[in-house]
């Protein structure tokens, strides 16, 4: 707010030096400047003044607020929905202060207020064609507000749009950035989020499952897997404890699927998880039992004095 106290100061004194008759007349003479033009406009200025200074007490309000709300903290599931809600309240707010003052404005000259009449009094037509072009624009607006309030998605959800996986970065009337996992930004219109299909792995809670695969032979020992699973996890601190699960899924002519679910407290360290997992699973499966890797086995027919390709049974 001090930052602004200037330029408020300054109109202030402009709308006061303007007011005195006397004090105008003499700086129009001295200045060769026709200052009673401004001073004419002393409405328009002062409804520009308190539109400014509405944004900016505003902003003031909704930051003092939101310090209550800390979205670094590991549980911020409540906080990101204030943040949500109040970052895209004050946008429509200051939307409609800004639409406003300059109806306010522009409705202070006697040949605009001329034209608006005539404009409003034939506007059938032109009315329908202007709704039509401005269609998309309005619903995205209604597309902005409607994630206000019903808030499918908050800042720093995690989500999956467009085959792309990333954080929910900022959430504006009309168009919404997703932060992709490579620092990208995948820019959306608003109407998206309720016109198509999206993933949001944090709609209710942070915590998600992460899916591993293994394909192997089919001499593998599964007991040995699941043991070597349960230690794994037991000496990593990006397990949540929760779910331990390995489990064989699928099976084809020469492998068998394994697939391994594991929980963590969000997407990033599911991620993680998921990685360290295959990586030591693959490692202990060389290192043990190497051969239960994937391979073809060759049977070599003495009678026939030729080599066949057998399947795995």
């Amino acid at each position: 707010m001090k930052k602004h106290l200037p330029l408020i100061i300054s109109i202030a004194i402009i709308l006061f030096v303007l007011s005195i008759d006397p004090l105008s007349k003499f700086l129009t003479r001295t200045t060769s400047i026709d200052f009673s033009i401004l001073a004419s406009q002393q409405q328009n200025l002062l409804i520009a003044a308190s539109a400014y200074l509405s944004i900016v007490l505003l902003h003031k309000l909704k930051t003092n607020f939101l310090k209550r709300y800390d979205i670094t903290k590991e549980d911020n599931l409540h906080s990101r929905k204030i943040y949500t809600q109040f970052n895209i309240l004050e946008k429509v707010i200051i939307f409609i202060i800004i639409i406003l003052a300059i109806g306010m404005i522009l409705l202070s000259f006697e040949g605009i207020r001329k034209i608006g009449v005539g404009l409003f009094a034939s506007a059938g037509v032109a009315g329908i064609i202007l709704g039509l072009s401005a269609q998309k624009v309005v619903g995205a607006l209604l597309a902005g507000i409607q994630i206000a309030i019903t808030q499918p998605f908050r800042i720093d959800d995690a989500v999956v749009v467009e085959n792309e996986w990333g954080w929910i970065e900022e959430i504006n009337l009309t168009y919404v950035v997703v932060r992709l996992w490579d620092k990208r930004r995948l820019v959306l219109p608003s109407s998206y989020f309720l016109e198509k299909p999206f993933q949001n792995w944090t709609r209710n809670n942070a915590d998600i499952m992460g899916t591993i695969f293994l394909y192997t032979d089919y001499s593998i020992p599964f007991d040995d897997l699941r043991n070597e699973l349960t230690r794994l996890l037991n000496a990593t601190d990006l397990w949540d404890k929760k779910v331990n699960v390995l489990q064989v899924t699928d099976c084809t002519e020469t492998t068998v699927e394994i697939r391994i679910l594991v929980s963590a407290k969000n997407s990033p360290i599911a991620w993680d998880l998921r990685v360290l997992i295959r990586e030591k699973m693959i490692a202990f499966i060389q290192k043990n039992y190497p051969d239960s890797l994937p391979r073809t086995r060759i049977v070599i027919d003495k009678n026939a004095n030729t080599e066949m390709a057998m399947p795995l049974a």
